[in-house]
């Protein structure tokens, strides 16, 4: 892509490797892909092929034939799909270009990010059906009650996980999540993950990574509505080697000042912008992602239900 980025207008050149440095900050950002496994793809996507059982050794006697145990096979397909924002500026920004720059990488991979992480972990939906979200893996509450703690909870699911032929690699929670596990204590009220209030959130926890971002979360709904009773999930568990995401080609960042955008505000309003007539211009960034993985190596964990 050219760092040249021509409008209708005039031209803004932007510093080299922009589009790059916006991508990797999106990547930063998102707490899936600091975890699951990273795979450059082709635009058309690409088969991947998986185990699905595990090969068995025998004992032989020395003459005896040695028995084969070929283990089950299966693919996934690794589609990669458009993720896309648009974000208007004012054109005082064409006068000072660092400050641009500095909005651009700002703001730009923070919303990427976040539909990414609020899509696999099924929050809102997915693009799809190559691309995999944990919608349906199984739950684990990390609410403390009687006879229940939040530490069982994350104990149940390095379980869980096991019991499905994985093996705990890493946790990823919402900035609930993390509230739930410095309110976690011991009967003396000591604080169970942290030493002290100094150290904020623990990075690792049942001996493996811990990692926090906002898009690990979907709030849960009370009793009395569509999804009765649904609990907010605060993060997920998982074999993250079981988990792979993978972006076809370059990142694509476009401006103009010549287009009418067209949104929905914050209270649901259809909302018609001239850039033109306003004098700003918007940033359209945009790349191809997929996201494969073995949903039965995942546990996704549970805040409280709202009430009514």
């Amino acid at each position: 892509m050219s760092d040249n980025i021509s409008t209708n207008r005039s031209a803004i050149t932007l510093p080299p490797d922009l589009s790059q440095e916006v991508l990797q900050k999106a990547m930063g950002e998102s707490v899936i892909m600091k975890l699951a496994q990273k795979q450059t793809i082709p635009g058309r996507g690409v088969t991947i092929p998986t185990i699905t059982g595990d090969p068995e050794a025998y004992w032989v006697e020395e003459t005896d034939s040695k028995p084969v145990s070929a283990p089950g096979l299966s693919q996934k397909n690794l589609k990669p799909y458009t993720l896309a924002v648009i974000v208007p500026f004012s054109n005082q920004f064409r006068r000072d270009l660092r400050v641009l720059y500095d909005n651009i990488v700002a703001r730009l991979p923070g919303a990427l990010a976040l539909k990414f992480d609020k899509t696999v972990i099924g929050a809102v939906a997915k693009p799809g059906t190559n691309f995999d979200n944990f919608a349906a893996c199984t739950a684990q509450s990390l609410v403390p009650g009687v006879g229940h703690t939040t530490y069982a909870g994350l104990v149940a699911a390095d379980a869980d996980i096991a019991e499905n032929g994985g093996l705990l690699s890493g946790f990823a929670f919402s900035p609930a999540g993390r509230s739930m596990l410095l309110n976690a204590v011991d009967k003396n009220d000591r604080p169970i993950f942290i030493n002290s209030v100094a150290e904020g959130a623990p990075d690792r926890l049942l001996g493996v990574p811990a990692v926090f971002g906002r898009g690990v979360y979907k709030a849960g709904t009370p009793a009395g509505v569509s999804d009765a009773g649904a609990p907010a999930i605060v993060g997920v568990a998982g074999d993250w080697t079981q988990a792979i995401y993978g972006i076809a080609e370059d990142f694509d960042l476009s401006i103009s000042d010549q287009a009418t955008l067209t949104y929905v505000d914050g209270n649901d309003q259809t909302v018609t912008i001239n850039l033109w007539q306003r004098n700003m211009f918007a940033v359209r960034a945009e790349f191809e992602v997929g996201f494969v993985a073995d949903t039965n190596c995942f546990n996704l964990l549970t805040g409280a239900t709202p009430e009514a």
